[in-house]
């Protein structure tokens, strides 16, 4: 069971590791983008942990839902939009839930990966952020089939969320800013799949 103060956590952590990663991301993203993903990755992450303590007594819908909105107003280029849709698709299938049990959390995290792909237009192999998020929903899902518990089904996420950012690498982006580079792009990790992957092992590191 995934509980308020674990989603509280979650996003805590979320801002850590993006703090951590911020020039790792930034160096991914200036070779095939704008250069500033990790800055704004950053920034919106932060805005978000300093607004946590207001919604201790929120439902998971309501954080989710403010974390998003947050997001959309604080993190700059096509990421504000991405990011702030993954978490307020989220936060639609968590209304008024105090608690997500294991199939919940898999619908909480398939709606928004739905999100982002009817937001980005993107689907697998176009070497964007649904490269990381959909082989982890898979993952979910396939773990609740074999009766795998949520802390086990979380690890095997982050795995296989980790996989598809690797699996970005020889891919030729599509979309975007990288996919103006066509063959160019290939040997890249695409940005918003490594921080799609850091936002997925921050769940499981909250949850662990």
């Amino acid at each position: 069971m995934i509980t308020v103060e674990q989603i509280v956590r979650w996003l805590q952590t979320v801002a850590t590791l993006m703090e951590e990663n911020k020039d790792f991301l930034t160096r991914l993203d200036a070779d095939i983008g704008d250069g500033d993903h990790g800055i704004n990755m950053d920034r919106g992450f932060k805005r978000v942990a300093s607004g946590l303590n207001a919604l201790q007594d929120k439902d998971i819908g309501e954080i989710m839902q403010e974390a998003g909105m947050t997001l959309v107003s604080s993190v700059g280029g096509a990421s504000g939009p991405l990011y702030g849709t993954l978490f307020i698709r989220a936060a639609a299938s968590a209304s008024g839930k105090r608690h997500l049990n294991q199939d919940e959390l898999t619908s909480f995290l398939k709606a928004g990966l739905s999100g982002v792909m009817d937001r980005g237009r993107a689907k697998r192999g176009d070497k964007t952020m649904v490269d990381a998020l959909a082989p982890a929903v898979d993952a979910l899902q396939l773990a609740a089939q074999e009766d795998k518990g949520i802390k086990e089904a979380l690890a095997e996420a982050v795995l296989s969320a980790e996989e598809g950012m690797k699996g970005t690498i020889p891919m030729i982006a599509q979309k975007g800013r990288a996919s103006y580079l066509g063959k160019r792009s290939i040997g890249h990790q695409d940005p918003g799949a490594t921080s799609s992957y850091l936002i997925l092992k921050a769940l499981h590191d909250a949850v662990r």
